[in-house]
């Protein structure tokens, strides 16, 4: 099989600041992760193209961003205390925005099994109208609105340990789109209980798994067996979206999670094995320990590529599964 990858050197321009967490070395570790693999012929480079105005207003009200604009024309300067722009990082911010667009192209054109855009700033954190967390636009949320407005049904699964509240903000009323997050709880940005299932035409199609700190990959794998499974089969989406963070690494400084780099590799095969073939994006959200972020990523890429590589995958369900088994029983899943 082969693996579409997207990603861009401009993507380094984009500097946050001194000793902030999200910045250019993330990407190179991903980079060396994937290199390790050696896929050769079977990772097609693809090179993303710019987001349009048009594209980003499926998402974003044009007040935010022209807000964006005119900081990126005053050279930068802080949306929030954690999320600034410099020199370079709304052309980064675009082209992010605009791989997952040329992901769906690409795979629509190919006979590529799936596509991994690595790219930087991260998005699920950014709302409608609101840039926060590290992210500028909403990179994933823009590739669903693609999407659903030709007529496609969406399901977006976030793996990061942080709630993918600004995914869940766009489509909360949104029925084409079914958006489930796996998140620590309680953690940054302090949204993602179990109740918030979605409003009007789009209740029921929001589903959040918090799960306390030290949950293993045994529980993440409970969750997916137990929850994201059954709701995918019955929601039977034309895509499948994945907002993979890897901060859910028992290793990485900004979260109390329990996962193994082998995890990653279990978790986002299954994941890939539910979607329809050809019809599965990956977008790179956090992960901020270089060495567990490059080895989460060889795992699971070697994984979804059949590859025999392993790395220790963590046993026992350990905390969270009774939280699993309240938001099965919650959402009409449960066994």
């Amino acid at each position: 099989m082969s693996l579409l990858f997207l990603t861009d050197e401009r993507f380094l321009d984009h500097t946050p600041g001194k000793k902030h967490p999200e910045c250019p070395a993330r990407l190179e570790a991903v980079w060396r992760g994937l290199d390790r693999i050696n896929l050769d012929d079977d990772l097609i480079r693809i090179a993303p193209r710019i987001a349009t105005q048009s594209e980003l207003l499926r998402c974003h009200p044009i007040e935010h961003i022209q807000a964006l604009e005119s900081l990126n024309a005053e050279g930068g300067g802080r949306m929030d205390p954690d999320t600034s722009l410099s020199k370079g990082s709304w052309d980064a911010a675009l082209l992010a925005a605009g791989s997952g667009l040329t992901a769906i192209d690409a795979l629509i054109e190919t006979k590529a099994e799936a596509a991994f855009c690595a790219v930087r700033p991260p998005g699920h954190h950014a709302t409608s109208n609101r840039s926060m967390g590290f992210c500028l636009v909403n990179n994933i949320a823009i590739t669903a609105a693609s999407l659903i407005e030709n007529g496609e049904k969406v399901a977006v699964i976030d793996i990061d340990a942080h709630h993918g509240n600004g995914t869940q903000d766009i489509f909360y009323s949104d029925s084409r789109v079914l958006m489930i997050s796996i998140h620590q709880w309680p953690l940054y940005p302090g949204t993602g209980a179990e109740g918030e299932i979605g409003e009007s035409d789009g209740k029921g199609f929001n589903v959040n798994v918090p799960l306390p700190p030290a949950s293993t990959g045994g529980t993440y794998r409970a969750a997916l067996d137990e929850i994201v499974s059954p709701c995918i089969d019955n929601f039977e989406p034309d895509w499948i979206l994945v907002s993979a963070g890897f901060d859910a690494h028992r290793s990485d400084p900004l979260t109390d999670m329990g996962l193994t780099s082998g995890d990653f590799g279990d978790l986002l095969t299954q994941i890939f094995n539910m979607a329809p073939k050809g019809r599965c994006i990956f977008f790179l959200e956090g992960g901020y320990d270089f060495q567990a972020l490059a080895d989460s990523v060889t795992v699971s890429f070697a994984s979804i590529m059949g590859s025999d590589l392993r790395l220790e995958s963590s046993t026992g369900a350990g905390p969270g599964l009774e939280t699993v088994r309240r938001v099965a029983r919650l959402h009409g899943v449960a066994p």
